[in-house]
């Protein structure tokens, strides 16, 4: 007998539609290392990790400086696994006055791990970066979006360890992720208490669910494509945009992984130089804040 998996949709209750949003956008970025991504996942084990060189310092200082430039504060969803090597680096983004989130320990995907395994990576997580920052930690996104219908539980997880939200579903279909038929608006998992899910953003064009968050879509798409997309999907719902980047998305100095595959290659590179610029323009043509501030408050002080 198969297993049958209830849609995501019938395990949400979304968020009203009159709640009452700021015109501004969020700003979010997930701070990994360039060589913890899912395209180098075939290529580099975990145990080249410790040999290979460090560049998040450096990446992240320069999107800091970046986003000083136009006043805009920012979430930073960051690995317990940075914050346990550069503290001084989840200190410097807090003091700035942006939010720093969880992102998990080593960008291990949810649906390897059980309950308990969950438990223990989120919650390891979370006391680095609150240790480094001495600040508590409310928001979570989950690695690559890898938050499956399957494993619902994982919000009840998130709560017990202290989350008051996360930020994990991407509501459409990707070879590497993705939900569909999750809804587009935030809305709290039935069965959680009240931690609320903020979806990435969506566009729907011709029929056709478009990713409008950013992340390696903006680098390769023409700005005003990307722009107008996240502007038009955020109008779809209501709701704030949420865009998205990582930080070795603006340093082409990086290393070059040649015996990658190519597809690997191509996602992972391209855009690299041009994406400053862009996202510069997106800055000025846009408010923003940070999503505890832009999203969460708004629906928990109207809701």
């Amino acid at each position: 007998m198969t297993n049958r998996v209830t849609p995501p949709h019938a395990q949400a209750e979304e968020v009203p539609a009159d709640v009452r949003y700021e015109d501004v956008h969020v700003f979010s970025v997930d701070v990994e290392e360039w060589f913890q991504v899912g395209a180098f996942e075939k290529t580099l084990s975990r145990d080249d990790w410790p040999g290979l060189e460090s560049r998040v310092e450096h990446q992240c200082h320069s999107i800091l400086s970046l986003l000083s430039e136009y006043g805009v504060k920012a979430t930073f969803f960051c690995l317990g696994w940075v914050a346990e090597r550069h503290p001084l680096l989840i200190s410097a983004i807090h003091k700035e006055g942006h939010e720093v989130a969880c992102h998990g320990m080593d960008h291990e995907r949810i649906f390897r791990f059980n309950r308990h395994e969950f438990h223990e990576d989120v919650g390891r997580a979370k006391g680095l970066l609150e240790d480094a920052m001495g600040a508590a930690v409310s928001g979570y996104r989950a690695p690559s979006f890898s938050l499956t219908a399957d494993i619902w539980w994982a919000y009840e997880v998130l709560e017990e360890a202290g989350f008051t939200y996360s930020s994990s579903l991407y509501p459409l279909k990707t070879d590497h992720y993705g939900m569909p038929n999750a809804p587009r608006r935030p809305f709290w998992p039935i069965g959680s208490g009240r931690i609320l899910e903020v979806p990435m953003t969506v566009c729907k064009l011709a029929g056709r669910a478009l990713p409008a968050s950013g992340g390696g879509y903006f680098r390769l798409l023409p700005y005003q494509l990307g722009e107008g997309l996240l502007r038009r999907g955020a109008a779809q719902t209501g709701s704030p945009g949420v865009f998205y980047m990582h930080p070795w998305e603006i340093d082409p100095g990086q290393p070059f992984i040649a015996k990658a595959p190519w597809l690997s290659r191509f996602r992972h590179y391209t855009g690299q130089r041009a994406l400053p610029g862009k996202l510069r323009k997106l800055c000025a043509r846009h408010s923003w804040k940070p999503m505890r501030d832009a999203v969460v408050a708004p629906i928990r002080d109207g809701g």
